[in-house]
């Protein structure tokens, strides 16, 4: 590996692990949380799930999917985020109680849709043009089945 793809590695697991943080910070406080956001409590144990689900999922394929999926996938996962920032911090400066819903739900269904497209994302291709995952040499994962 390059200095460049070991640092975009470290990036992702480090991104995935900060979703599995935030999954265990939403739950361990979701009811003072849901109260200071607005939302209801059940709410932040769903963004949770999700968010433990898609962290999961960002560390565990890391791997076997092309750092360039994940840089693609990462960079519209945090674009939407700021906007959901953006348009919950402008919906809380007018009053509006469904600035947290916002912002929460874009967390959990950003996350989920995340980790749906890694998993249906192709794996690397080999100099000989076979998956990374199906190759029996010694270089890689080896497929058993």
């Amino acid at each position: 590996m390059t200095t460049t793809s070991t640092r975009q590695t470290a990036g992702i697991i480090a991104d995935g692990c900060v979703k599995v943080l935030l999954a265990v910070v939403y739950t361990a406080g979701a009811a003072p949380l849901g109260h200071r956001l607005g939302v209801a409590p059940w709410l932040l144990v769903a963004c949770a799930a999700a968010l433990l689900i898609g962290g999961g999922i960002e560390i565990g394929f890391v791997r076997s999917r092309p750092l360039r999926t994940y840089i693609r996938c990462m960079v519209a996962y945090d674009t939407g985020w700021v906007l959901a920032t953006i348009a919950g911090l402008l919906l809380a400066w007018q009053g509006s109680s469904a600035a947290g819903e916002i912002w929460i739900g874009y967390q959990a269904a950003g996350s989920l849709a995340l980790a749906a497209l890694l998993v249906v994302a192709a794996p690397p291709m080999t100099g000989s043009g076979t998956p990374a995952e199906t190759r029996r040499d010694n270089t890689g994962p080896a497929d058993d089945s």
